[in-house]
């Protein structure tokens, strides 16, 4: 994980996630260009999947870049956080922080978000298991035991 940086382009460094942090990387069928990657940890007493970062690849990234080779990473990130969800009994629950207002905005506008209190993020959200199935229905991938 430590080839995935910001100096290779990457908004955070992947590598500084600590051992109960499990990491998800986003690939075109039949290719290794990752197109993003989601950070989560299993929350047993919020009995949802954290979402600690989502980012997509800095040629998917429109914000740092002003370019996105691919629409639609950010909510197969999702998607995939909440199928994590769901396969750990939290029925497709999950919950972060987006990085500023227009993304915390595209959440709740775009996939169903709802607010949460603020504690150190003033834009935290969670997605309910019902919202996260809707997620599911639109962004279809195929899980591989492939490891970077």
């Amino acid at each position: 994980m430590s080839k995935f940086n910001r100096k290779t382009g990457w908004y955070v460094n992947w590598s500084k996630f600590g051992k109960d942090v499990e990491i998800f990387a986003l690939v075109l069928k039949g290719t290794v260009d990752i197109q993003g990657m989601i950070s989560i940890e299993y929350d047993e007493i919020a009995k949802a999947v954290h979402v600690v970062w989502g980012c997509t690849a800095p040629h998917n990234n429109i914000w740092q870049y002003g370019k996105q080779k691919y629409l639609g990473v950010g909510g197969h990130l999702l998607a995939i956080a909440g199928e994590l969800s769901e396969k750990n009994g939290f029925g497709g629950y999950i919950y972060g922080e987006a990085m500023d207002w227009e993304l915390y905005e595209y959440y709740i506008n775009e996939f169903g978000a709802l607010p949460l209190p603020p504690r150190e993020n003033p834009y935290n959200f969670m997605i309910s298991g019902s919202a996260t199935e809707q997620i599911r229905k639109g962004y279809d991938y195929e899980w591989t035991d492939e490891v970077l």
